[in-house]
């Protein structure tokens, strides 16, 4: 049965990796989570404290949010929310200098090729970066949540199993450690979730089908499940009543009509191949607004009113 409001569940967590097939909004619904999870909706006294972290190169969720870019900084954009352009190198670098302390010893060492080649090269350190990032500021009390807007959906299976291999392989030092810490809060789903974004077509669909699978497999002995699954993007039906679409073109009401059966086809899909209580689901529609604030509130409404309904 599904919770009275799934998404109050992701802020009681803590920790919010968003993953998904590249192109299906992943960063969009990142942003319209976090919107919705400061609380600015039920009012100033319930609000909390959210950070949105990115990882992509191209830097673009603060277009969503209307805010100046982070450029690796922590920018307030208001109500609550925070977001970050996080550099995995930088945290890396962070983290040497924080144990060895002696600052001509640690230019020399950041400066030297094996260095480089170690942050380059070593598997799933850059990973391990940026979930050790987010636990950090967790474990400080600067933020109530922290949603990762994490890479699409192989690498985002990469990035949750990272601490789980680099732990197997560094068993000392402070990377064993950090290791070891984090993957424990990955496989924890009291402070962890995962919240899988797709669109109701096929090659995201089956996408989102294999995470599942992949998390199940190769997140620790147990497995871990995506707490929450979004669709992203679906075409509203078309009016049945043919005045409604007077006027427009009819190769676009039969275009409109053949993208709406394959939604329709594709979340029969997902019915069928997603393992009741795998996931809840909520589903976002598409609509005729540009990249932007303005998107990101009207699908916080639709977000809310959902929630609210208990789909």
């Amino acid at each position: 049965m599904a919770s009275a409001d799934p998404i109050a569940a992701l802020a009681r967590r803590g920790f919010v990796v968003v993953t998904g097939k590249g192109g299906v909004g992943k960063s969009t619904v990142s942003a319209v989570l976090a919107r919705h999870l400061t609380g600015a909706a039920a009012g100033a006294g319930a609000r909390r404290r959210v950070l949105v972290v990115e990882v992509d190169p191209r830097e673009n969720l603060h277009q969503l949010l209307g805010a100046a870019p982070s450029g690796g900084e922590i920018v307030d954009v208001g109500g609550g929310l925070s977001l970050q352009h996080l550099r995995p190198r930088a945290v890396v670098d962070r983290v040497i200098e924080e144990r060895i302390r002696i600052g001509a010893v640690v230019r020399k060492v950041q400066a030297s090729a094996v260095y480089e080649h170690f942050v380059d090269g070593a598997p799933g350190l850059k990973e391990l970066a940026i979930l050790e990032h987010a636990r950090r500021l967790l474990d400080e009390d600067r933020f109530d949540v922290v949603i990762l807007d994490a890479p699409a959906t192989g690498h985002g299976v990469s990035m949750l199993r990272a601490p789980l291999l680099v732990s197997e392989v560094v068993e000392g030092g402070p990377f064993g450690r950090i290791a070891g810490e984090i993957a424990a809060l990955v496989a924890d789903p009291e402070r962890c979730a995962v919240v899988v974004v797709t669109q109701a077509e096929e090659m995201p669909v089956q996408e989102a089908l294999e995470l599942r699978r992949a998390m199940a497999e190769q997140l620790g002995p147990s497995g871990r499940r995506p707490d929450l699954l979004i669709v992203n993007g679906l075409y509203p039906a078309v009016p049945a009543n043919q005045a409604a679409l007077a006027g427009a073109p009819a190769e676009l009401v039969e275009l409109w009509r053949r993208r709406r059966a394959v939604n329709v086809g594709e979340l029969e899909r997902l019915e069928r191949e997603w393992p009741e209580g795998a996931a809840e689901r909520i589903e976002l529609p598409l609509l005729p607004l540009p990249r932007g604030p303005e998107l990101v509130a009207a699908l916080g409404r639709c977000l809310g009113g959902r929630t609210e309904a208990g789909r």
